[in-house]
């Protein structure tokens, strides 16, 4: 679908420059032109040989050259291409972009063009999470620059962590929903994620450990194949991601309004962790200790079960519902129940008990649960879970 596109890439410097090759036979092996622009420190890493032969086109680099630039390269170069893809994108690279620069041919690339840009971020996990590279980041996703990964992993210099270049495959999909292609292209999929916090007074509020992580990947992973995708989101640890529609609630209740309101859809996802129940008597001041020794009593009343009225809709029902049980004994059991008792289609089961690291962590381990029966997944990271979910979707939905 994405066949005759024209993609200009950045390659930036850093040892994940070596996946930027895979990522060019990947792009011509679907049709795509690709026009290579290789960076100073880009060329530390993988040479312009290697690069060019890949692309089957000559590279640039370099910003002062008299013959393309009697033509005005840059400009053309910048405004040729369907998409701008940076792959590594630096933590130098997105401070240049971030701050405006244009002081060699990259940068300069960057600021002529008048198309989308998409970064796959890769770095040492410090430079990853350091104050600056994450106000860059803010700043770029601001500006509408499309971002995948990084992922969390081992890293060359030895440590762990999120930084990893995402992978070939994954960057492909990218750039075929950035270019309106993929498998999901005109599906609309609704997805909830995060914690809810039900208010006790102005100040205190029930919660629990769910960091969204899950949801987050899904939604991207959504995304990444081409939908449209509409993100209920509680008061999350994580950002959402780019690309999305993104619509923040706290309360069930809010979430509740904000899914129907996002309907209809031809799939939903429902990896909230939805608090079961609210405090019905929630104070409108701050309770205060009165010296009696005794807790204020707060009576509890069931929350809308988001779930079970969206599989059970008579009408606009998305033609698949997926739920998730986070349990923490008898998972598969307790999950197929679930499935049952609220009519979905499928259910993403995980095993949340204390040791498994599971709730707020990087990684998952599910059990599919659908009419074919229970398929357990191998622990992996929360991306690629959403990945493989995503791609379940779109069979499904095929």
């Amino acid at each position: 679908m994405i066949a005759g596109k024209r993609v200009l890439l950045i390659v930036g410097g850093g040892i994940a420059a070596y996946k930027a090759l895979e990522l060019v036979r990947l792009l011509r092996k679907a049709g795509v032109s690709v026009v290579p622009v290789l960076t100073r420190a880009g060329a530390e890493f993988v040479t312009p040989l290697s690069l060019s032969a890949l692309a089957g086109a000559r590279i640039y680099s370099e910003l002062f050259d008299l013959t393309d630039e009697a033509e005005m390269g840059h400009i053309q170069l910048s405004r040729a291409a369907d998409l701008v893809v940076v792959a590594p994108a630096t933590a130098d690279l997105m401070a240049k972009m971030a701050g405006g620069q244009a002081n060699d041919l990259a940068s300069t690339l960057l600021m002529a063009t008048d198309k989308r840009v998409l970064i796959a971020p890769a770095m040492n996990v410090r430079m990853w999470e350091h104050p600056a590279t994450r106000r860059n980041l803010a700043v770029l996703e601001g500006d509408g620059v499309l971002v995948v990964g990084p992922e969390a992993g081992e890293m060359a210099c030895g440590e762990f962590g999120p930084g990893r270049m995402a992978e070939p495959e994954d960057i492909l999909s990218a750039i075929g929903a950035a270019l309106g292609a993929g498998p999901l292209a005109g599906r609309h999929v609704v997805v909830t994620s995060g914690p809810t916090h039900e208010p006790i007074d102005p100040v205190r509020y029930i919660a629990n450990r769910s960091s969204g992580a899950q949801g987050t990947a899904i939604a991207a992973a959504l995304a990444a194949l081409g939908a449209r995708v509409s993100f209920v989101t509680g008061p999350a640890s994580v950002a959402p991601p780019q690309g999305v529609e993104v619509l923040r609630v706290e309360t069930a209740q809010q979430m509740m309004a904000a899914v129907e309101a996002a309907l209809p859809a031809d799939a939903a996802v429902f990896a909230a962790a939805v608090a079961d129940w609210r405090v019905a008597n929630a104070a409108g001041r701050k309770m205060k200790k009165d010296g009696s020794g005794r807790a204020p009593a707060l009576e509890f009343t069931e929350n809308p079960d988001i779930l079970a009225r969206i599989s059970k809709m008579r009408d606009g029902r998305p033609k698949l519902v997926v739920g998730f049980a986070a349990e923490t004994d008898d998972v598969v059991a307790h999950a197929t129940a679930k499935r049952a008792r609220k009519g979905c289609d499928w259910i993403v089961a995980n095993d949340v008990s204390a040791g498994t690291g599971i709730m707020g962590g990087a990684e998952n381990a599910v059990t599919l649960i659908s009419d074919g029966g229970a398929e357990t997944w191998p622990r992996m990271a929360k991306d690629a879970v959403a990945r493989r979910l995503a791609d379940r979707i779109a069979e499904a939905l095929a």
